[in-house]
């Protein structure tokens, strides 16, 4: 089985013949484009892509909008990118074999603009000839269908072959693209691309770009643990000094230290002025300390627990602990989520099974793990890991 399809998103059946493959899509692009009866149907993902950029009207023959940011708004926008910290691995991962293999390592922001771009050089003078730039917003919105746009659009890594673009001049091109989140918030903040000439296509390019995603994912995450070991440090005198169960967290929840409560690696998202429902500790007030944050009792009691319940129908969540409510709202994805772990009782579900429950298949886990990345943002403690469910000490119903 070739790699693209182990991966499950490739473009290329097995065994192919890439000119007659392309030749075929050809002809389902005319015939979509021209309103008539396509000789089969493009794929669902392909379909949906197309739909967009229809509603949008897009020239499919014309050249759509290509225009480059100045240099030095490119140059900001790197710095603010937390890609900027990975751009080295992802270097190793792929240029060192983008010259050889005839492709192109494309680095774009959440917003579909490239920031890095390297590869062979007759790859990148006919990039240039396509508006396929540094400084260029390649979302589809701006110019149709392509996997970058549409990796963008679906929150999912997306492989095309040459007439699945919408657009005729990125026909002779093949594109794989994968988004990168950031390990801490599940956001999105950029996608990785190897786009080439279409008839080098190899199977193991996919394998090759969630490869490298990963790797630039893992990265962050070590710069993350980085950062919660010296916050530990910074916070070592004022936790000595204060008595009963305590954590010290980041910005986003996460853990650095525990005291006197089970450990556990995230709560909610602290503010200043809200209250925090955290099991085995009740309602906290979070207090800033340097660039993290302590969270203590509101009040100085043994362990707690916390219910909560959910009404679907408002997507309101509330949390009680010793009779002090907490209430939030929560998106539909989110309340669809936390309904499946209050079903799912203290054996929790794994990604994998969360994702059949909710797209039908399993082929969506990336997706999922960065909604309940989301969702910790929210509910905290309320929600761990491995497998997901929900956390000792508390209890949800929900109101369907």
């Amino acid at each position: 089985m070739s790699a693209g399809m182990m991966t499950g998103f490739g473009a290329i059946p097995p065994d192919s013949d890439l000119s007659q493959h392309a030749r075929e899509l050809l002809r389902i692009h005319d015939a979509v484009i021209a309103g008539g009866r396509p000789p089969r149907r493009p794929r669902a993902l392909v379909a949906r892509s197309w739909q967009r950029v229809m509603r949008i009207g897009l020239d499919p023959d014309g050249d759509n909008s290509r225009v480059a940011m100045p240099a030095g708004e490119l140059e900001a926008r790197r710095c603010r990118s937390p890609l900027a910290l990975v751009i080295d691995e992802l270097r190793l991962a792929l240029s060192s074999v983008a010259e050889a293999s005839q492709f192109l390592m494309v680095v774009c922001d959440a917003d579909g603009v490239v920031l890095w771009r390297e590869g062979a050089a007759k790859v990148r003078r006919n990039a240039d000839r396509l508006g396929f730039a540094e400084g260029a917003r390649w979302t589809e919105q701006m110019v149709g269908t392509n996997a970058i746009g549409t990796a963008l659009a679906e929150a999912a890594p997306v492989q095309l072959f040459s007439a699945e673009h919408f657009e005729q001049t990125q026909h002779p091109w093949y594109c794989t693209a994968v988004p990168i989140h950031d390990p801490r918030t599940g956001d999105l903040i950029g996608v990785v691309d190897v786009s080439g000439p279409a008839l080098t296509l190899h199977p193991a390019i996919t394998a090759l770009v969630e490869g490298a995603a990963r790797l630039a994912e893992e990265r962050l995450w070590r710069l993350h643990q980085r950062h919660l070991r010296r916050l530990r440090q910074v916070a070592e005198p004022v936790v000595s000094a204060v008595s009963g169960p305590l954590l010290v967290v980041d910005d986003h929840g996460w853990v650095a230290h525990h005291s006197g409560i089970a450990e556990r690696d995230r709560i909610e998202v602290p503010r200043p002025d809200r209250v925090l429902a955290v099991p085995g500790m009740g309602l906290c007030l979070p207090e800033r300390i340097a660039d993290g944050w302590l969270v203590r009792p509101t009040r100085e009691r043994g362990s707690v627990s916390v219910s909560a319940h959910l009404d679907l129908a408002g997507r309101m969540l509330e949390l009680r602990s010793s009779g002090e409510p907490w209430r939030t709202t929560v998106t539909a994805r989110h309340a669809q989520i936390l309904a499946l772990l209050a079903d799912a009782g203290r054996d929790g579900r794994t990604a994998a099974q969360i994702s059949s429950a909710i797209f039908g298949d399993a082929e969506h886990v990336v997706t999922v793990r960065a909604e309940l990345s989301r969702l910790r943002r929210v509910v905290g403690a309320l929600v761990t890991s491995n497998p997901y469910r929900i956390a000792d000490g508390a209890t949800l119903s929900v109101l369907r």
